[in-house]
């Protein structure tokens, strides 16, 4: 099929790149440089798959600019737009979904278009009743950055919003692009395709937060927190993953998705979706809170990227714990060998390693690296298990 995927995030290349293994696919962006790279096979994102694929693979895929030539040609439009929290209006900012829709409905109004970008639960209703179609569907990612392709390949599940022929058909060009063809394949309506990748992300933050607190009160008690996290673990019901405790869940998705679902609740009774969102913000505090007992003038941060694979730090916990820490009068330097600015947050960036460690009176680092063996002692860290 002709397939147009809006956006070379890592949601939107990562399913570039997949439907172009049987499809002919472009990929359409509005930054000349990243299209540029794909079209010379080079992932403009750090994903080990994308990057091997794009080198190595036979795709029928080709990245532009051209919006008119890529909406008039597609049979099916994949819409990877950002969705970033807007915290005064309490919705998800869904104005760059929109600006992709109304250019497919101008230029070729019969195209299917599957939302990709992550929604408030009843956005698809709302659309198709603003726009007067039915041709707009929902199917949530659960893709993990720096490991997008490979989530592709190999699916948890594929939930499409959709119960007809539209869904069935998208929900058949995931499944042949992947490698694991023994996949669950979901078709449900389209609001509860929205309320599953809000809840689902919204458990991800609990759990994160559960090992968190549980962490915290370890660390306040001087107790092993990793034998307490074995211990609780080895319950088959609860399992020894996701476990490792962290400065507070971050990246794109789980901050603005938790916030979402609460401002979904309404009226709604609840009392665990806010304390998901509080309690990260009270991990974050106790982080900043337990540095400054080293009385540091210079605290050095270890990567803004909060896992090992990704070079993406927006929304990373380790940003709320630099302003708190900022605020409280103390120089904070970084180290991050993605940045090539000499300056981000307002705080300086240390390209050379051996200088970021010498200047650093205290290095946090949310997941340690044995590069930092050598000045150990410096370094503060919640990372017991050394995995993401």
């Amino acid at each position: 099929m002709k397939i147009t995927v809006a956006g070379t995030g890592y949601v939107g290349l990562s399913l570039a790149v997949l439907l172009a293994q049987h499809n002919e696919v472009t990929a359409l962006d509005i930054v000349p440089e990243k299209v540029e790279m794909i079209n010379q096979g080079i992932s403009p994102i750090e994903d080990k798959e994308i990057s091997d694929f794009l080198a190595n693979k036979d795709l029928n895929l080709k990245a532009t600019l051209d919006v008119e030539a890529a909406h008039q040609a597609a049979e099916v439009l994949v819409i990877a737009a950002p969705t970033n929290y807007d915290d005064e209006t309490h919705t998800f900012d869904t104005s760059a979904v929109e600006s992709v829709i109304e250019d497919a409905l101008r230029l070729n109004r019969q195209v299917l278009i599957v939302i990709k970008s992550t929604i408030p639960v009843g956005y698809v209703k709302s659309v198709r009743e603003k726009y007067g179609v039915e041709n707009i569907i929902f199917s949530p990612e659960f893709l993990r950055e720096g490991r997008a392709l490979y989530d592709n390949l190999h699916p948890s599940r594929i939930v499409v919003g959709d119960t007809g022929q539209r869904g069935q058909l998208f929900a058949d060009l995931l499944k042949e692009g992947a490698v694991d063809q023994d996949v669950e394949v979901l078709l449900v309506g389209p609001t509860e395709a929205e309320a599953i990748k809000l809840f689902a992300n919204t458990y991800l933050a609990l759990r994160v937060s559960y090992f968190n607190e549980l962490d915290t009160y370890a660390e306040m008690h001087h107790l092993n927190a990793k034998e307490i996290i074995e211990g609780v673990g080895l319950d088959p019901r609860i399992g020894n993953h996701y476990n490792n405790p962290s400065y507070g869940y971050g990246g794109y998705c789980l901050p603005k998705d938790t916030k979402q679902l609460l401002a979904n609740y309404g009226n709604v009774p609840q009392n665990m979706i806010s304390a998901v969102v509080e309690a990260n913000k009270t991990r974050k505090e106790h982080i900043a809170h337990q540095v400054m007992k080293f009385n540091p003038q210079t605290v050095g941060i270890y990567r803004l990227t909060m896992k090992a694979g990704s070079d993406n730090f927006r929304q990373s916990a380790i940003q709320d714990i630099i302003k708190l820490l900022m605020g409280e009068g103390i120089e904070v330097i970084i180290y991050e060998p993605t940045v090539k600015e000499d300056m981000v947050i307002n705080c300086p960036v240390i390209h050379d390693f051996d200088q970021f460690k010498a200047q650093s009176d205290v290095i946090l680092a949310n997941r340690y690296d044995a590069s930092l063996d050598d000045v150990e002692d410096k370094v503060y860290t919640r990372d017991l298990f050394h995995n993401n």
